[in-house]
């Protein structure tokens, strides 16, 4: 089996755990897939670091390892301890039925829209560069379909993860450098996400978006 079969079938994988993060019920199980989920993207990161012998991905697989498996995890679990009790937030607004319909349907398009590539570096790697091109929508789909503004936060990281991946596919030699720019990007944004979301809960006491519908002035 070849390197890039591997990374196909990890992406396969990452599919999964997406529909997971999406379909979870609170948000801490929903943490603790997108630390799951992002344990597969190492594994992408260094499955093409042995196929490609990329020094810069082992880098990458490294980095990704402790700033996605480790720290986004801890800063979202941290932010549920600090809230404490939440209350019951329904935790979408679409059935399960629907959002894995939506997922499906998104991926189709991806893979129709990356099939006419014929760029050197993806050729062989087309399932996987249409699930990371997926991730971008998946991601939307959890931010528009959740009712917890939390879980909204993990759409976002679904998103981050999907260009990530992108990048990587067609860029396995890409210097260090940017993937600890993308990484940081990331980092800063969810710690300032979680600091809104637990001003929103102290203020208003919920994490429900349709009860934030109203401005106070």
């Amino acid at each position: 089996m070849s390197g890039y079969t591997v990374v196909n079938i990890l992406g396969a994988i990452l599919i999964i755990t997406s529909a997971m993060v999406v379909l979870a019920k609170s948000p801490k199980n929903a943490a603790y897939l997108y630390a799951a989920q992002s344990g597969v993207v190492v594994a992408m990161f260094v499955t093409l670091a042995v196929t490609t012998g990329s020094g810069e991905l082992y880098l990458w697989s490294v980095s990704a390892f402790f700033t996605k498996v480790v720290f986004v995890p801890l800063v979202m679990l941290y932010t549920i301890k600090k809230m404490g009790p939440m209350g019951a937030v329904p935790s979408s607004t679409l059935s399960p039925t629907k959002i894995l319909f939506l997922i499906a349907i998104e991926l189709f398009i991806c893979f129709v829209v990356i099939n006419p590539i014929d760029l050197p570096t993806a050729v062989a790697v087309k399932p996987a560069l249409a699930i990371s091109l997926a991730h971008f929508f998946i991601g939307l789909t959890c931010i528009v379909s959740s009712r917890n503004i939390l879980k909204q936060v993990l759409g976002y990281c679904l998103m981050e993860n999907g260009s990530h991946i992108t990048l990587a596919l067609l860029a396995p030699q890409a210097p260090e450098l940017i993937e600890v720019g993308v990484a940081t990007d990331a980092i800063f944004a969810v710690i300032i996400l979680c600091v809104i979301v637990l001003r929103i809960h102290r203020v208003n006491g919920t994490l429900d978006a349709n009860d934030l519908t109203n401005l106070k002035g």
